[in-house]
């Protein structure tokens, strides 16, 4: 048990699974407080009572701002205040520029790009509120460079990159920090989009990765358990890769 965000309260949209879960449980074993959002009810109210009285969870659907005020008025509720958000909600599609829809190109776009752009305003005024927070906003290695076949996902990602870098500066002011984080693949129930296409496809994307390995959740988690914690304290606008450099040649 440590303490680096000891007393903190962060709200993790994306929560009941993968990433976000791996985040929720190094931020309460690091001393946090978590409110963990998602529209998977029955395995996000599963976290939350293995992780006890430290947790809470709330139904999140990101493009809902109802919902997200709802998730707010839980941390301020619950456990009094709120220090951190994670925008992890996400979506993943890989189809090819031709093959996609408007609507399959508005619905990634609502929840990747919209989705945080309401977090980071419902959370806003309680962390400008008291001075200080930190808002982290997962973005990807597909917010840095191109990538076949995912035209509505990296265009959300990119979308994430340059909010980030506006909030930033508009927030530092008021003691809030903004930052992104940039994962190459990682080892999650998202990873499934990759792997439903064959073991030829999953070797390419190994060998794409010059650490030859996927990453696992916990590797994103400490990069983000970093950013929500003051050792933080001098970071803001600023984009943290984690992709086995990926994003390196």
């Amino acid at each position: 048990m440590g303490g680096r965000v000891e007393g903190k309260v962060v709200l993790i949209s994306g929560g009941a699974r993968g990433q976000g879960a791996a985040e929720a449980r190094l931020c309460v074993d690091e001393g946090a407080s978590v409110v963990l959002g998602d529209v998977l009810d029955d395995e996000g109210k599963a976290v939350a009572e293995e992780l006890g009285a430290a947790a809470r969870y709330v139904h999140l659907d990101v493009t809902q701002e109802a919902d997200w005020d709802a998730a707010v008025a839980t941390a301020l509720d619950e456990f009094g205040r709120l220090d951190g958000l994670v925008n992890n909600a996400g979506v993943f599609v890989i189809l090819p520029m031709v093959m996609t829809s408007a609507e399959e190109y508005e619905r990634v776009i609502r929840i990747n790009q919209i989705g945080v752009f309401l977090g980071m305003k419902a959370v806003t005024p309680a962390l400008a509120g008291q001075g200080s927070g930190s808002i982290v906003n997962i973005s990807s290695v597909a917010g840095l460079v191109g990538s076949q076949g995912t035209i509505a996902y990296t265009a959300s990602k990119f979308a994430v990159r340059g909010m980030t870098k506006v909030a930033a500066m508009e927030l530092a002011a008021l003691g809030v920090r903004v930052n992104s984080v940039h994962p190459g693949i990682i080892d999650t129930p998202m990873y499934e989009v990759i792997s439903q296409f064959g073991a030829e496809v999953e070797e390419r994307v190994r060998e794409s990765i010059p650490m030859g390995r996927l990453a696992e959740a916990n590797e994103v988690g400490q990069v983000v358990l970093f950013l929500l914690s003051d050792e933080s304290s001098y970071c803001t606008g600023s984009e943290f890769v984690v992709d086995g450099g990926m994003t390196a040649r």
